[in-house]
Formats: C-alpha cells, sequence, structure tokens
C-alpha cells in the first residue's frame, strides 16, 4: 500500500521544501528553536517570512543564536521565550504568556538515552517528562490559540528510536521494569507520534491538524550520552536535511488537510511489524488510535 508522497526525498533540505511558500503573518512556535535541527527550522520558517518564538530553557545562552538568526533570515521578527518542558510549572507560565493566534507549533525538542534515571519536579522519568509530557501540555494548552489561527499545524517530532518501545501504560516511570536509557527514549518517542494521531482525531473541527516525523540521523548536542552518532556516514543527514521534514509538515501546502500520519524522509513512512535493521518505517503501536486515545487521557490527568 502506496502511503502520502511528496517529491521531495532523503537529501532534501528545509530551504528547497519551502521554496515559493510566503509565511508573512503566520506565528510560529519552534521548541529547542535556537540549536540543531530545531535552528534549522527556525530559520527556514523566518526566512518564509513567520514570526518564529525560539522556546528555550536558556533565552540568554540562546540570544546570540537568535540575533544569527535574525542576520541569516533577514527576519527581525525573532524572538527567544523561556521554556522548560521538564517542568509543567514552566510550560504552565509559557502558555499564561501567549497572546493572539499561533498557526505553526513545533514540538522539537527533546533529550536522549540518559545513562541513569532521572525524574522531573514532578515525579516523572525525565525523557517522557520533556520529550512528550510537557510537549503534551504545552499543545494542549495552546489549544484556543492554535483554533483561533484557523488552520493550524502542530508538528511532533518522534524518532526511529520509537522502535525500541511502546508506551508503556502501566509502567511509565520504571517504577517495575528496569531502567534502559534507549527503552526510555523509545517510549517517548512513541507518545510523541500517539500525539500527532490524537490532536488530529479530536481538533480537526477546530481547523489544527497534526502530524508526527522521524528527522533522520543528525548530529547534533542529542547525542551527547551516546558518544556520538553511530549511524552508517551514508545514512546520516545534514542539519538542513534534517530540518526538512519538520518544515515541509509545517509549511508546504502539500500537506493541506493531512494529519495524523508519521513521515521521515519527506514521505509518509511505511508500516512495519518488526524492527528493521536500518530502522527505518513506523511501527503500528506508534500510530494506533486506541493508543492515542489512552495516552491522551491518561496524560490529561498526568499534567492536572
Amino acid at each position: 500500500m502506496t502511503g502520502f508522497t511528496t517529491p521531495f526525498g532523503f537529501a532534501s533540505t528545509a530551504d528547497a521544501v519551502i521554496e515559493g511558500v510566503d509565511l508573512a503573518g503566520k506565528r510560529v512556535v519552534v521548541t529547542g528553536g535556537a540549536a540543531g535541527i530545531g535552528l534549522e527550522t527556525s530559520r527556514a520558517l523566518a526566512r518564509a517570512g513567520a514570526s518564529v518564538t525560539l522556546a528555550v530553557r536558556r533565552p540568554e545562552a540562546a540570544e546570540p543564536a537568535a540575533a544569527e538568526l535574525r542576520r541569516s533570515s533577514g527576519n527581525h521578527a525573532v524572538e527567544l521565550r523561556a521554556l522548560d518542558l521538564a517542568d509543567l510549572r514552566s510550560v504552565r507560565a509559557f502558555v499564561a504568556g501567549w497572546t493572539g493566534p499561533l498557526h505553526v507549533l513545533v514540538n522539537n525538542a527533546g533529550i536522549m538515552a540518559l545513562p541513569e534515571l532521572e525524574t522531573s519536579p514532578q515525579g516523572f522519568e525525565l525523557q517522557f517528562a520533556t520529550n512528550f509530557l510537557g510537549h503534551f501540555a504545552l499543545t494542549t494548552g495552546l489549544h484556543g490559540a492554535l483554533a483561533a489561527a484557523e488552520g493550524a499545524r502542530v508538528v511532533s517530532l518522534s524518532s526511529s528510536g520509537h522502535l525500541f518501545s511502546p508506551v508503556v501504560f502501566d509502567d511509565l516511570n520504571f517504577d517495575f521494569i528496569p531502567y534502559t536509557p534507549f527503552g526510555a527514549y523509545g517510549q517517548s518517542k512513541s507518545a510523541n507520534a500517539l500525539l500527532a494521531v490524537a490532536v488530529t482525531d479530536r481538533w480537526r473541527d477546530d481547523g489544527i491538524l497534526a502530524n508526527a516525523v522521524n528527522p533522520g540521523a543528525i548530529a547534533t548536542g542529542l547525542q551527547k550520552h551516546t558518544g556520538g552518532l553511530k549511524t552508517p556516514p551514508e545514512r546520516r543527514k545534514t542539519p538542513q536535511q534534517g530540518a526538512a521534514t519538520s518544515v515541509l509538515l509545517a509549511a508546504s501546502p502539500l500537506l493541506e488537510g493531512i494529519g495524523g500520519l508519521y513521515f521521515e524522509d519527506c514521505n509518509e513512512a511505511r508500516r512495519v511489524t518488526r524492527r528493521p535493521a536500518d530502522f527505518s518505517g513506523v511501527a503500528g503501536y506508534a500510530l494506533a488510535p486506541e493508543n492515542a486515545a489512552r495516552l491522551w487521557d491518561l496524560s490529561l490527568t498526568l499534567v492536572a
């Protein structure tokens, strides 16, 4: 069965997929938007004319990146706002400070493969808290702003790492199952994919659609706990290539009316029933509507 396809692919860049798109008057939030593929996502959207908010843990440390982004894009409508996704108090403060419509939310920030079990200020396993639960609270908190845009898009960054684990609903915090760095990472990234399914299912009538993305293998600070990127060189991407699928989902007219899907290399990924050697494709558990609904309801209680 052939999925949704575009003219773009593995080697496409963020600038290529957004060529000719005018985002003047659009407002965008990119979490982790001052480094890695988040920075390249922000750059492409700013070059297309959007007003871009970089939601980062330490705005003062990110100011040089924001200044460079304003220079390179020629767009001065680039701002920094504080957001610590691991702390739900910070998420609530960000939401409370947002006014007006929001046209695109790119849930980009993340951490990977923490060597030891760590917990958030609210007591959740830290990868799940940062990668998923903070983004869930941010997305649901900004529902009114997204609805006001009358055609908003949410981009939820998953990963090929989701193939390491489904969401383990009965033991999210590894109280019983032995903690493993990639098991925890995989769970969080499966949750990110399910967020796109749930948002599309619940909010389509509000004009809000969401898709999940595997950006590919890109050497960034994400691999600081793994000794660097281990992917074979021929399967690696530059940050510009890594940002391409996120930018495509965020802004391309090709994605008009499309939601609830998982993309890699700028096209809908194939469904897999086993983890492939090359870690391509998407597992059924990461797109199952019943899993998305269960995670949504559970998350509402966790962030309350």
